[in-house]
């Protein structure tokens, strides 16, 4: 998840929030503003309600940053490194840098965030009660003691749903220390948290569809939303496990493509076209300077676009990719830092020896490699072969 807004850092800790972090901010100011308040406590302005909206709805997010920040702090006080922590649509997360080294250790990683809510969530209830019995609930008090409230529920709820056992949820943590406790391996117990988290994403969506469709409830289609991103994360993260499993140990040169098929800077897209697209069908290419090093990435999209009479006047650097800059590793680097530089927007790895291409890495060869590691403890063998197959670039 990647920080659109940068809010500054907490203890040496990037903290920053995604764009979609605004959308539930407002969703959250528009129903206290519409709804909580003037139920809670009517008669009030409008602009009251509008100030105190917008306070409690800043707090919590900043109850959520702090459940974050939990995990953070706890996860350093392990060993484990902190990139930063994101705010967005969906509530947080803190990107670790690497794994917890113990069972303990991912225990009490995973709980602290709950913790943290439901800490908030009791000491906000404690004050709206507090204030109930200590001042005539009238006015303002009133105001600001349904504001408690329901930032006490709020932060109850998220302690508790997080608490559910099922990855990628805090509770899908704990569920996975205590099978790596248990049975001494932690990608067999990840792989057993995921699967749980896969059940409880289709549970939450069957729950969602039924509120929208039986109880013309479109509130379930935010379920329907929650239920479909607990799956795809859980099926990430086994997926995740798989390759790390699969590749461990592995170089480079083990899943790499030799001979890969390349354009060049200054050569002309017609020439491209005839000489290498045509002859090597593949989705995407490197592009290289004068001395044959990789400096980008042209689609074959993009020049199937290019007018056809241009095409013999433009040299290939004009058809690059925005922000085509490529990845390069190194044929003896670890083949999962090749493996996790594959993105939507990074689908090749250039593999570069003193600068120079000799292979790339791709979604495929990463496929190839898993497959191979399923027939036997050898795992992926090398393979010299040209770059590509036909499903893919």
């Amino acid at each position: 998840m990647r920080q659109s807004i940068h809010l500054g850092r907490v203890s040496g800790i990037d903290i920053g929030a995604h764009w979609s972090v605004l959308f539930i901010a407002a969703l959250l100011g528009y129903g206290l503003t519409t709804a909580v308040l003037p139920t809670g406590a009517p008669g009030r302005p409008l602009v009251a309600y509008i100030l105190v909206a917008i306070v409690v709805a800043a707090l919590f997010l900043a109850a959520l940053l702090a459940h974050e920040l939990a995990h953070a702090l706890v996860a350093r006080r392990h060993g484990v490194g902190v990139r930063g922590i994101t705010l967005w649509l969906l509530g947080g997360v803190s990107e670790l840098d690497g794994d917890p080294p113990t069972p303990r250790a991912a225990f009490l990683i995973a709980a602290s965030g709950p913790a943290t809510s439901l800490v908030i969530g009791g000491v906000a209830a404690g004050l709206a009660a507090l204030l109930e019995t200590a001042a005539q609930a009238t006015g303002a008090v009133q105001l600001l003691i349904v504001a408690l409230a329901w930032l006490a529920g709020v932060n109850l709820l998220l302690g508790v749903f997080n608490l559910l056992p099922g990855a990628p949820l805090d509770g899908g943590r704990i569920v996975h220390a205590v099978v790596w406790k248990l049975r001494g391996d932690s990608d067999r117990a990840q792989i057993a948290a995921d699967h749980a988290g896969v059940v409880l994403g289709v549970l939450i969506i069957a729950v969602g569809l039924f509120q929208t469709i039986f109880a013309r409830n479109l509130s379930g289609l935010w379920l329907v939303l929650l239920g479909w991103f607990l799956t795809t994360a859980a099926n990430a993260e086994t997926a995740s496990v798989r390759m790390n499993r699969a590749l461990d140990r592995r170089r480079v040169r083990d899943i790499m493509a030799t001979a890969p098929v390349a354009g060049h800077l200054d050569e002309r897209v017609d020439t491209f076209i005839a000489e290498t697209v045509l002859p090597h069908p593949h989705d995407s290419y490197p592009v290289l300077d004068d001395a044959g090093r990789p400096v980008g990435i042209v689609y074959l999209s993009d020049i199937a676009r290019i007018d056809p009479a241009e095409r013999p006047r433009m040299a290939l650097r004009a058809a690059l990719a925005p922000d085509a800059a490529v990845p390069t590793v190194t044929p003896d680097d670890p083949a999962l830092v090749a493996a996790r530089n594959l993105t939507p927007s990074n689908p090749l790895v250039a593999v570069t020896d003193d600068e120079r291409l000799v292979g790339v890495v791709a979604s495929s060869d990463v496929a190839h490699a898993l497959a191979l590691a399923g027939l036997g403890p050898d795992g992926p063998a090398r393979r010299d072969r040209p770059q590509g197959s036909p499903d893919r670039g």
